[in-house]
């Protein structure tokens, strides 16, 4: 993959690279780590009763207001089927698709997109809240009806915004979401973030040397219960059901220890790959520096040098598993001969 930072480039006169004031700041933002914003689809209702829910879900069945793209909050338990009534879900021709059977895929058309507007924890949520809106209102307004809803109920604010689809008035138009338009919302959100007065920055993870793919939702949300589970007092564990376990990591897993019981070579499945994507993203910013010292912003050149050498290790994720799975197995060892020999270290 290209780096996004250096194709933004601007060749002068002389035919040579140059990064405008922007792109500089791109580049310090990124190898100084500054916060990366999150913008994401999480879903969406492939029927009014789905949207409804989803509405329901995110007000916290009427207890947060929705704000909605004609401007008043709405809050109160009736405010999700009044917005779906509002925005005609009914009269979408998508809506009236049969629903497949138990067990097929669902392909009807979603009446509206689910997405997430998200900054790490510590950010004042107020100003998530307010970039979100301005968000919302750049893409969206007199197109997509829309609703929007915080949650600090987490570390990390964000803002569920909810869009309809079809567009408002243009029949037979629809909102389709894709890679590019997900970067360019990211960009534009850590923007508006940065007008909020906090740093914020927008790269792919490729860029950043981040290898790990983010977990679906349902996946983070169940492995996150199953950590606070483990959390708890025993005496505390006892009077509470456990969680139930993420049915994707425990296949993963399986995986993982079959082939460490087996010997097979499949733990580095797609590694030549992660690095044939490393040695692209470290040229392009071995690229960047000699730029920058061309410049004369040597400072700079120095930290992205720094910033390329602090990369993690290319490691798949079976690989990963399978060290932390072996050495959670040294650790159980050590602990029950510490049992069975107290005072053996002692000696």
């Amino acid at each position: 993959m290209a780096l996004d930072i250096v194709s933004y480039g601007r060749r002068g006169p002389s035919g040579t690279l140059r990064f405008g004031t922007g792109e500089i700041a791109q580049i310090r933002r990124t190898v100084g780590r500054t916060p990366e914003v999150l913008v994401k689809v999480s879903g969406g209702g492939r029927d009014t009763g789905g949207v409804e829910a989803h509405l329901r879900y995110i007000s916290r069945h009427g207890k947060l207001p929705l704000e909605t793209d004609e401007g008043p909050a709405m809050r109160g338990h009736g405010a999700p089927k009044e917005i779906v009534t509002d925005w005609q879900l009914d009269l979408c021709r998508s809506q009236y698709r049969p629903k497949p059977a138990p067990g097929q895929k669902d392909i009807r058309p979603k009446l509206a997109h689910n997405i997430v507007l998200s900054m790490p924890p510590g950010t004042p949520p107020g100003k998530v809240l307010a970039a979100a809106r301005v968000f919302a209102r750049e893409n969206f307004a007199l197109q997509y009806r829309y609703a929007t809803v915080l949650h600090t109920d987490q570390p990390h604010p964000h803002v569920h915004l909810v869009v309809k689809c079809e567009h408002e008035f243009e029949p037979g138009k629809r909102l389709y979401i894709r890679k590019e338009m997900l970067r360019q919302w990211r960009e534009q959100f850590a923007a508006l973030m940065r007008e909020q007065g906090v740093a914020a920055n927008a790269t792919p993870r490729q860029v950043r040397g981040q290898i790990r793919k983010p977990l679906m939702d349902t996946i983070h949300h169940r492995l996150r219960a199953l950590r606070a589970f483990g959390r708890l007092a025993p005496a505390e564990r006892a009077g509470r059901r456990s969680p139930k376990t993420s049915s994707f990591m425990r296949a993963k897993l399986g995986a993982v220890l079959r082939a460490l019981q087996t010997k097979r070579d499949t733990l580095d499945a797609g590694r030549d790959e992660m690095r044939r994507t490393r040695q692209e993203v470290v040229a392009d910013w071995q690229a960047a520096a000699d730029t920058l010292r061309r410049q004369g912003q040597v400072e700079l050149a120095e930290r992205v040098e720094r910033f390329i050498e602090r990369m993690p290790a290319v490691q798949t994720d079976g690989r990963r598993m399978a060290e932390r799975w072996k050495d959670a197995e040294r650790s159980r060892t050590q602990q029950r001969t510490d049992v069975k020999s107290p005072g053996a270290h002692f000696r």
